[in-house]
């Protein structure tokens, strides 16, 4: 009798990792969604958004942590060593992901350390000039700045920021030459260009969008490679120089191990809630557009854009550490 209980016993105890091996009773408790960058951020506010309504597929809170330090290391840092277990979540974008592996060295790989979901968002940057500026078009920009007899001056949220490299990429492929002015962040570099003490700036729709709609800036074209509902008639950057595609982005990943049938689950979920009229409208204020693809197109897409980072950052001569 005694050797039968020991038996049942280990049977059980022999299925209670494989149950949540296959995530049939997954989540069993709420989920942590590690933000790495800090409140206020176009991260933080579509995470934000989302959130709530992929915790509602899940059946279980979705608890969303900001850990900005470091640009965002400290965070992806974070989610590197979780448990595998499904009960963390990091919800990416390129500034940790692509642009600051190619900056300095790090703890973590972005490609290997993580395993990837889906994206969730895609954000297009946006081409704003001080509206004093006798320019309502991209050819009309290059056209003034080209003929321009003083300094034309572009703003940036910093070196090696997504302002930064994507006006590189402009001015690359658009052969037209700005001084560049990093400011330390993203709001004094919009006010730089509201005051016109810089002319232009390409930088995330959700933090100049509000501004255009009140006339403080002029919008003249924005990244995506096609036209957007939520930016109403403004032209894409690739309709004047074909080619061009700079646009921020949001996906999920996990700790690297995480089994595959919670990974599953989690992507049916946050299908089901980007699917919600209240996550697309919540995304469109941000001048965002819902994604959803494979973790494999996910994880391609992380791939190039790392490449493509690198060339821009050699063009622009800043040190990696």
């Amino acid at each position: 009798m005694k050797t039968l209980t020991l038996l049942a016993a280990a049977a059980l105890a022999a299925l209670v990792p494989a149950r949540a091996a296959d995530g049939d009773d997954y989540p069993r408790r709420p989920v942590k969604l590690i933000i790495p960058n800090a409140p206020g951020s176009s991260n933080d506010v579509l995470t934000r958004i989302l959130a709530q309504y992929l915790g509602q597929e899940l059946g279980q809170n979705v608890v969303v942590e900001n850990d900005a330090g470091a640009s965002g290391q400290v965070g992806m840092e974070m989610a590197k060593n979780a448990a595998p277990d499904g009960y963390t979540l990091l919800a990416a974008s390129p500034s940790a992901t692509t642009i600051a592996p190619n900056l300095r060295k790090l703890t973590y790989d972005p490609l290997s350390d993580f395993e990837y979901i889906s994206m969730y968002a895609v954000l297009p940057n946006l081409l704003v000039v001080n509206p004093a500026l006798p320019v309502k078009t991209l050819p009309e920009l290059i056209a003034y700045v080209r003929s321009a007899k003083g300094d034309v001056f572009m703003a940036s949220a910093g070196p090696g920021s997504q302002s930064h490299l994507g006006g590189v990429m402009l001015q690359q492929m658009g052969k037209f030459s700005s001084v560049h002015v990093p400011y330390k962040g993203g709001g004094p570099q919009v006010l730089a260009v509201m005051s016109g003490e810089a002319q232009w700036t390409i930088t995330p729709a959700s933090s100049v969008i509000g501004h255009t709609r009140t006339g403080k800036l002029r919008a003249i074209a924005h990244s995506l490679p096609h036209r957007s509902a939520q930016l109403a008639d403004i032209p894409t950057v690739a309709e004047t120089l074909p080619g061009y595609s700079f646009s921020a982005w949001n996906g999920l990943m996990a700790p690297k191990g995480t089994p595959a049938p919670i990974l599953n689950k989690v992507r049916a979920a946050l299908a089901k809630a980007l699917a919600k009229p209240e996550v697309k409208e919540g995304f469109a204020r941000q001048g965002a557009e819902t994604a959803i693809d494979t973790p494999e197109e996910f994880r391609r897409t992380v791939a190039a854009e790392l490449e493509t980072t690198a060339a821009l950052i050699k063009a622009t001569n800043l040190k990696v550490e």
